[in-house]
């Protein structure tokens, strides 16, 4: 090793040291001391890093505890699910409920009553005289073409129209 960072030996153990040889000794063990983070370093890595008893024991614990705590972490998470979606179903029936009520506040009114009566039922009072339009067909042919609309499907539909289109005279 270096010369300088040995401390001189006497040559003679029963000769106490010179003072050179106590200030070379004192200035070597001051640099050959390392600094505390040097030392704490040092102390780290010659600790072996081995799996002692303690650390065991403290990883089994842990595990048992993530362990019983996993089923009810997610059964608590299902549960919340399962409250916002029925939340949600609330406001929908709060929703409904609300325009049923208005559709019963208009129930109760009578010129709301009397319009419904007119429009669908084609009823009028009796001092009134009441026309209906029909577009130049019988009503039974009107009754047959709406319910044929409603039961034709929509192809069947386009169809007759493309036949319609063909049949009449080209302008």
């Amino acid at each position: 090793m270096d010369a300088q960072a040995q401390p001189p030996q006497p040559d003679q153990p029963d000769q106490p040291p010179q003072p050179d040889q106590l200030d070379q000794q004192a200035q070597s063990a001051q640099q050959a001391q390392p600094s505390p983070a040097q030392a704490a370093a040092i102390a780290a890595a010659a600790r072996p890093t081995r799996l002692t008893g303690r650390a065991a024991l403290l990883a089994v614990v842990i595990c048992a505890i993530a362990l019983s705590l996993a089923y009810p972490v997610r059964e608590y998470i299902a549960q919340r699910q399962q409250i916002d979606q029925l939340l949600a179903l609330q406001q929908a029936n709060a929703a409904q409920v609300q325009a049923l009520k208005q559709q019963d506040g208009k129930l109760t009114q009578t010129w709301y009553i009397e319009q419904q009566a007119e429009d669908q039922l084609h009823m009028c009072f009796p001092h009134e005289q009441c026309y209906e339009i029909v577009s130049g067909q019988s009503a039974q042919q009107v009754a047959k073409a709406k319910q044929q609309a409603v039961t034709d499907p929509w192809y069947a539909t386009l169809w007759q129209s493309v036949k319609r289109a063909d049949a009449e005279p080209a302008r």
